[in-house]
């Protein structure tokens, strides 16, 4: 009886998302990073990790995410919870786990990235593609802001982040790229939606930052692309992307909500 009731106990936790879960120092200020398993997700938490923030770091796949996990082993602060931007009523469960922690910081990462590919390209269209673009990197922040307003209201420094794109400004539009027709597209969307959950949430003191973190390459394909062909490409290393984009969010008052930035600090014009 009881080996059995241990396989069974086995066969569940095999089904179930792996979950790191950390005590939150209540004295602490707190992050939420979506996305936190490579990138600049990862390298948010971090930053964050060390300076002694409480890390509320999500990921698709928690169980694959040796790094995360590692960092949740490094620093007592950092707990791992399962989720996909895509999946509404899970991001409705964990906001009603942590219904009672305020959440100084919502860090909107997670998202579909801008590299061209052919199915993005005019009259190679893979429209299979729009809907992935559009959900992951417009509605899963729209979504986010939603279900966690209460937590950010609740915090000392009330801050709804996202990381867009200059790619989404119609004032960037001389440097567009061939290949990223629903990338760019989600990105405008991204923006015109942050721009109006700036406007209904400031009266709650709530301040909302976007950010363009530059050409960050986190899988080395830039690097070796930009070599190879001698593109010219200025590319900015991921910590200090990280840790200029994370100085901007600390500057930002209420009102300078929804405007877009440089990870130096500099304001982009829509």
């Amino acid at each position: 009886m009881r080996r059995s009731l241990t396989v069974l106990i086995t066969s569940l936790a095999l089904c179930l998302p792996l979950v790191v879960a950390a005590a939150i120092d209540g004295a602490a200020p707190t992050v939420l990073i979506t996305g936190a398993n490579r990138g600049l997700g990862f390298e948010f938490a971090r930053q964050y990790a060390a300076d002694g923030w409480n890390v509320i770091a999500t990921a698709r796949k928690p169980e694959a995410a040796d790094d995360l996990q590692a960092l949740a082993e490094e620093y007592s602060g950092v707990t791992i919870e399962q989720l996909d931007v895509l999946d509404l009523d899970r991001i409705d469960a964990l906001a009603a786990k942590y219904a009672d922690q305020p959440i100084d910081v919502l860090l909107n990462n997670a998202g579909i990235s801008g590299n061209p590919m052919p199915g993005q390209m005019f009259r190679e269209l893979d429209y299979d593609l729009f809907d992935d673009f559009m959900q992951t990197n417009a509605r899963g922040p729209l979504k986010m802001s939603e279900a966690f307003l209460n937590h950010v209201e609740a915090s000392e420094q009330r801050k709804i982040v996202v990381v867009s794109s200059r790619a989404g400004l119609f004032s960037q539009f001389g440097a567009a790229a061939r290949g990223t027709y629903f990338y760019r597209a989600s990105k405008t969307a991204l923006n015109m939606l942050m721009l109006q959950v700036a406007d209904d949430v400031k009266r709650r003191g709530i301040t909302v930052v976007m950010l363009n973190p530059g050409l960050v390459d986190t899988q080395n394909q830039l690097t070796e692309l930009n070599e190879k062909l001698n593109l010219g490409l200025t590319l900015v290393p991921i910590v200090e992307s990280i840790s200029g984009m994370r100085a901007v969010i600390a500057a930002r008052s209420l009102d300078e909500s929804g405007n877009l930035y440089q990870w130096h600090g500099e304001q982009l014009e829509y």
